[in-house]
C-alpha cells in the first residue's frame, strides 16, 4: 500500500469516528433550513485532490463537468464559482456579438418575477437590460405560463425565470413562447436540481440552465455553480466567459490545443498575435477549484437519494400541517415532481398574527426560518432608481414580501425533527387562534 492509500484509508476511518450519533433534543438541538450530508467518499475526495494538490481547476473539474452534462443530458456543462456566477455567465453569454440580431444589447427586455433571490435578476441589470417584472401565484410561487406570455413586448430578447425552492415553473409552455417569440430562455435550476415537469428534467428545457451547488443545495462543492447547455455555441460563449473572456480554449497549462496559437488574426491585432491572450469578450475568472470538483463527483452519485429525502421530508410536514386553518400550504405546479429546496408557508390575511410572531417561535425552538428570499424586489433598497418595467400588479410579491417564510426539507433532517416543527406550529396556531378542533 502506498502512502497516499494509507492517507486515505486513515481518512475513511477518520469519517467513521466523527460520524454524527448525537441524540435529537427538542428545543436544544438546531434544525437548520440547509445541510449537506457527507459520507467518507465525499471525504477522501477532497483530501485526495488535496494531496495531490489540484488547487486549480483540472481533472476533476473536466469530470464533474462531463457527468453533470451527462446527468441533464446535454452538450456541455461549466462549473464555475458560484450559482449566483452562473447566472452572470449566462445572462452575460447571451450578449455576445457572435449571436448577431439575437444578442441582447442595453435596453433590451428580459422577462423575469419579481419575488425571488437578487441574483437572477441582478445580472440582467448588470448587462444594461431591463427586467420587466411580473407576479406568481401563491402555492406554486411560480408565475404562470399566460403572465410571462402578457409580458412580451416588442424590446423583449429573453426570459429569466427560476424554479421557486424546486417547485418547477409551467417551463414547457414558456419554453414554447420563448420559440414562438425568437428569445432565449434562461432556467435559473439553482434550487432545482432533480426536478422533474412532464418527465423532464428541470434545467433541460432553455437554451442554458444554472445550477448551484452551495451547501444548502442539493448538492454540494462548498461554493460552487455551473452552466449548462446543449448548444455548442452558447458553450464556447460560456466558457470565454468565466475565463477572462479569451478566444483560447486551452486548458490551464497547456498550450497550442489549436495547433495555431501563433497563426490568428482577430480584431485589429498583428497576425499571428499569442491565442492565449486574444480576448473575444468582457468577461471574468469565475472558474472553481479541482478540489470543489471532487466533492461534487462524489455528491452527484448520492443526488437521487438526496432527492428523494427531500420530497419525502416535505410531504411529511405537508401533511402534517394539511388540518391547520389560516395557512397557504405549497403546492407542486401541475405535471411536476419537484425535488424541493424547503417547504414555504403563507399565513392567511385572518389569522390573528403576524409572520415576525411565529417565526420568533420557531426560532426559539431552535426551528431555522427564512424568508422567500429578496421578496418583491422592487421594494428592496438595492433597486431603488433601478430601471425596471412591471406587467400587471404585484399583489401575490407583496403577500410573500409581508407573510410567507418557509422551513428546511434537506437529507439531515429526521422524522422527529419534522414532526416537531409540525407540532411546534401548531401548538403555536392553537394559542392564538383558541380552541379549534382542527387544530
Amino acid at each position: 500500500m502506498s502512502l497516499e492509500e494509507e492517507i486515505l484509508e486513515t481518512v475513511r476511518k477518520y469519517h467513521r469516528e466523527k460520524a454524527e450519533t448525537a441524540e435529537f433534543i427538542p428545543g436544544e438541538t438546531p434544525i437548520l433550513t440547509g445541510g449537506a450530508v457527507f459520507d467518507e467518499d465525499d471525504r477522501v475526495a477532497v483530501v485526495e485532490a488535496a494531496l495531490n494538490m489540484r488547487i486549480v481547476s483540472g481533472k476533476s473539474t473536466r469530470e464533474f463537468e462531463t457527468a453533470l452534462a451527462r446527468t441533464f443530458g446535454l452538450r456541455k456543462a461549466y462549473m464555475v464559482n458560484s450559482g449566483s456566477s452562473a447566472n452572470l455567465v449566462a445572462v452575460t453569454a447571451l450578449t455576445s456579438r457572435s449571436l448577431g440580431e439575437r444578442r441582447l444589447q442595453r435596453g433590451d427586455e428580459v422577462v423575469t418575477v419579481a419575488a425571488g433571490f437578487p441574483t437572477t435578476v441582478n445580472p440582467i441589470i448588470q448587462n444594461g437590460l431591463v427586467p420587466v417584472f411580473v407576479d406568481v401565484q401563491l402555492g406554486t410561487y411560480n408565475a404562470t405560463a399566460e403572465a410571462i406570455a402578457s409580458a412580451v413586448g416588442p424590446k423583449t430578447k429573453a426570459i429569466v425565470l427560476a424554479h421557486t425552492l424546486g417547485n418547477p415553473y409551467e417551463v414547457e409552455e414558456i419554453a414554447q413562447i420563448a420559440r414562438d417569440n425568437n428569445l432565449w430562455l434562461v432556467e435559473d435550476n439553482c434550487d432545482a436540481l432533480g426536478s422533474t415537469y412532464r418527465g423532464k428534467l428541470t434545467g433541460t428545457f432553455g437554451d442554458l440552465a444554472t445550477v448551484s451547488f452551495y451547501p444548502a443545495h442539493h448538492i454540494t462543492t462548498g461554493e460552487g455553480g455551473c452552466v449548462a447547455t446543449g448548444n455548442l455555441k452558447l458553450g464556447k460563449i460560456v466558457e470565454s466567459v468565466r475565463d477572462w473572456g479569451r478566444d483560447c480554449w486551452c486548458e490551464p497549462a497547456h498550450d497550442n490545443t489549436c495547433h495555431k496559437r501563433f497563426g490568428w488574426q482577430l480584431g485589429t491585432l498583428p497576425q499571428g498575435y499569442d491565442h492565449k491572450y486574444t480576448y473575444t469578450h468582457i468577461g471574468y475568472n469565475l472558474k472553481s477549484t479541482d478540489q470543489q470538483a471532487a466533492l461534487g463527483v462524489t455528491q452527484l452519485a448520492k443526488l437521487e437519494t438526496f432527492s428523494a429525502a427531500r420530497r419525502r421530508n416535505w410531504q411529511r410536514l405537508r401533511d402534517g400541517l394539511a388540518d391547520v386553518p389560516g395557512l397557504v400550504l405549497p403546492e407542486a405546479t401541475k405535471d411536476s415532481d419537484p425535488s424541493w429546496f424547503g417547504f414555504l408557508l403563507t399565513l392567511g390575511r385572518e389569522l390573528p398574527f403576524r409572520r415576525a410572531e411565529l417565526v420568533s417561535f420557531l426560532e426559539g425552538r431552535k426551528i431555522a426560518t427564512r424568508l422567500l428570499f429578496g421578496g418583491n424586489l422592487t421594494r428592496q433598497p438595492a433597486y431603488q432608481g433601478a430601471e425596471y418595467r412591471v406587467v400587471g400588479d404585484l399583489t401575490n410579491s407583496d403577500v410573500i414580501t409581508e407573510r410567507t417564510f418557509w422551513l428546511g426539507v434537506h437529507p439531515k433532517l429526521t422524522d422527529e425533527m419534522i414532526d416537531y416543527m409540525t407540532s411546534s406550529i401548531r401548538e403555536f396556531v392553537r394559542s392564538k387562534v383558541g380552541s379549534l378542533a382542527a387544530v
